[in-house]
């Protein structure tokens, strides 16, 4: 697991994973959820949609809208186990720790205060 400067530094360096933004739709409902109740929604998509050792659609499971987490997944590399792997060294094959699911929700999270 990286640490957050080090790892928004490269997320900043890569053409596709900066290229992300909140819609006008995801901008209203993050202020209108506020910060903590979207942080709830990450805890519990992370746990159901990444945190399995196997996912069925892996590499597919995160849509690329529709909530400011899914935008933030993919804006982060904490869209898949593979992306997970390559950007954040936590190997996949295996079920994610307690550790690493609050690891993914704080990246997620720094990225949402961030445009938040």
């Amino acid at each position: 697991m990286r640490e957050l400067d080090e790892l928004f530094a490269a997320l900043g360096r890569s053409r596709f994973r900066s290229s992300f933004r909140l819609n006008a739709h995801d901008q209203a409902y993050l202020h209108a959820k506020g910060l903590p109740v979207v942080g709830d929604h990450a805890r519990d998509f992370i746990a159901k949609r990444l945190a399995p050792a196997v996912i069925a659609n892996d590499g597919k499971q995160t849509p690329y809208r529709g909530h400011p987490v899914f935008v933030a997944q993919h804006a982060t590399a904490c869209c898949c186990r593979g992306c997970l792997q390559k950007w954040h060294q936590i190997p996949a094959g295996r079920a994610l720790s307690a550790d690493e699911q609050t690891y993914v929700v704080n990246v997620l999270m720094h990225w949402l205060e961030k445009v938040y």
